[in-house]
């Protein structure tokens, strides 16, 4: 373990290192994944909610546990559960890869998400832990936040360059040499960390409480959304909420809760995380739109398909380095609203594309809309890092976690069951004569679907499939990008009314965690 007090050394700066490859995998995870859709819906036959199925299970899970997994970390050891992690998704990649069913990956995503949420609230906590001077510590940040931002972007290109050369199983097989060099590498280089305060017995009912709030809510609300109104999927909603009463109800009363809910009365806490939130919502669920389109509308194999998505980041870097600039001279809630109104502008950008637009629109648009709100994970996870007492690190980056993976896998599952139920209802009775039984009912599940059928259409009936599916996929991305521009907005008020008290600093991570942590809100208004 290393000091509680001075500056970090060698040793630290090597670590971070090794902290900052899992990060760098799990922030690809989904990128390359997003490539890969077309070629499992041919490969696997995956239906409509499966297919949603593939692409959520590993978040879900992810959000479901890592609240349990931050608390567990604090107890028996941060680099042991990022060791155990490491582990856990070496063996769930491989044998997503080789699933030979769409129920198959389904379960080895699940598991993948399982391992995942070992592994994030551990590169935090340790970062925490390893660099206590204020300025050393915002580097640190910096560079995580970094390799977020780098992961997102290369995700795409190394998804796709995969799929050019080997089977969609190859997209799941990037992280095996990464965790491995982690597996070796972090017993010599990272340091060991028990909280002093975690000595109780371990809240095994909060943890199930936690899973169990979450996957039935995520289940109900996905399925009311693709397919209507159905007893089961709202007895399961309302089941989620009340197991979701019930877990705050026990961390409460707990002796030994996973999370002390009095970190939401800090409102740079509470403020960081619901706003990252609603971002994380917007942007990831309208991230599987973009990539569907250069591949199924524009025709673009996965490899270009992925170096014409590289275009935006061009402008993240950019905003990027805009928002390092002002940040000594513009309040945190001014710069962090501002870039939110900005993605909202991408977002109205997006409801103007149509399948014969120029490309350069669509880049353009996802160019504005990333721009406006990736400069502000670096400040979020900051603020949540600082505001916490160290011996809640891991528990407090776990709930931050838990919050931007939650709002991601909703936003995945709520706008993608947005586009799928307007693309299957303009669909419906807009088939060209003769695609009928099995081809139609392809066609209708998914746009992958209506490629692979047309494909095997003869003379005029694929090319007039193919003109109505994807007439059909843009009207959804049209609904899920005006979802996104309601969201981005809350995103922006949000910083405003919970984040305007914290004044302009050009290091961010220098303010005092004890200082913050006395900013309790006098109303439950600024908590979450």
């Amino acid at each position: 373990m290393t000091a509680t007090t001075g500056r970090a050394g060698r040793r630290e700066w090597i670590g971070l290192a090794v902290l900052l490859l899992p990060t760098l995998v799990l922030s690809m995870d989904m990128g390359v994944l997003f490539f890969a859709v077309p070629y499992i819906s041919t490969e696997l036959a995956p239906s409509g909610t499966q297919q949603l199925w593939i692409m959520d299970m590993y978040s879900f899970l992810l959000a479901g546990l890592l609240i349990t997994m931050g608390a567990l970390g604090d107890r028996i050891g941060r680099r042991r559960l990022l060791m155990i992690g490491a582990a856990g998704f070496t063996g769930a990649s491989l044998l997503a890869a080789w699933s030979g069913s769409a129920e198959q990956l389904i379960a080895a995503r699940a598991l993948l998400g399982a391992a995942g949420a070992t592994v994030m609230p551990s590169t935090l906590a340790l970062i925490r832990n390893m660099f206590h001077d204020p300025k050393q510590r915002q580097v640190a940040l910096g560079a995580w936040g970094g390799v977020l931002t780098a992961g997102a972007t290369l995700g795409p290109v190394a998804g796709g360059l995969l799929l050019d050369h080997y089977w969609w199983g190859s997209a799941f097989l990037v992280a095996v040499p990464v965790m491995v060099l982690v597996l070796l590498t972090a017993p010599v280089l990272l340091p060991e960390y028990h909280s002093p305060a975690r000595t109780g017995r371990f809240d095994l009912p909060g943890a199930v409480l936690s899973l169990a709030a979450i996957l039935p809510l995520v289940y109900g609300v996905k399925t009311l959304a693709v397919d209507g109104w159905s007893p089961l999927p709202a007895l399961a909603t309302a089941a989620g909420l009340l197991l979701a009463v019930a877990f705050v109800r026990r961390q409460r009363t707990a002796a030994n809760p996973l999370i002390d809910l009095s970190l939401f009365r800090i409102r740079t806490f509470s403020g960081a995380i619901s706003v990252n939130t609603l971002a994380m919502f917007a942007m990831m669920g309208f991230a599987l739109f973009t990539s569907q389109y250069l591949q199924l509308v524009k025709g673009m194999s996965p490899f270009t398909a992925s170096l014409w998505s590289l275009v935006p980041s061009v402008g993240v870097g950019a905003a990027v380095g805009i928002s390092s600039a002002l940040a000594g001279k513009v309040r945190p809630a001014a710069l962090m609203g501002g870039g939110f109104v900005v993605g909202a502008a991408g977002f109205a950008m997006m409801t103007q594309v149509g399948p014969h637009s120029p490309l350069a629109l669509i880049l353009t648009a996802a160019g504005v809309l990333a721009a406006g709100t990736v400069g502000t994970m670096t400040m979020t996870a900051e603020m949540v890092v600082s505001a916490a007492p160290a011996e809640q690190a891991g528990a407090a980056s776990a709930t931050s976690e838990t919050a931007v993976e939650l709002g991601s896998s909703l936003g995945i599952a709520l706008l993608g069951a947005a586009g799928a139920a307007v693309y299957r209802h303009q669909l419906d009775g807009a088939l060209p004569a003769g695609v009928d039984g099995a081809a139609a009912g392809a066609a209708r599940d998914t746009l992958g679907g209506a490629v692979s059928v047309a494909a095997h259409l003869p003379g005029r009936l694929g090319p007039d499939l193919l003109e109505t599916a994807r007439g059909a996929f843009t009207d959804g991305l049209h609904v899920a990008a005006a979802v996104g521009l309601v969201f981005a907005l809350g995103a922006a008020l949000l910083a405003h009314r919970l984040l305007r008290h914290l004044p302009a600093t050009a290091a961010p991570a220098a303010v005092d965690a004890e200082a913050v942590n006395t900013e309790v809100v006098n109303t439950e208004a600024a908590a979450i």
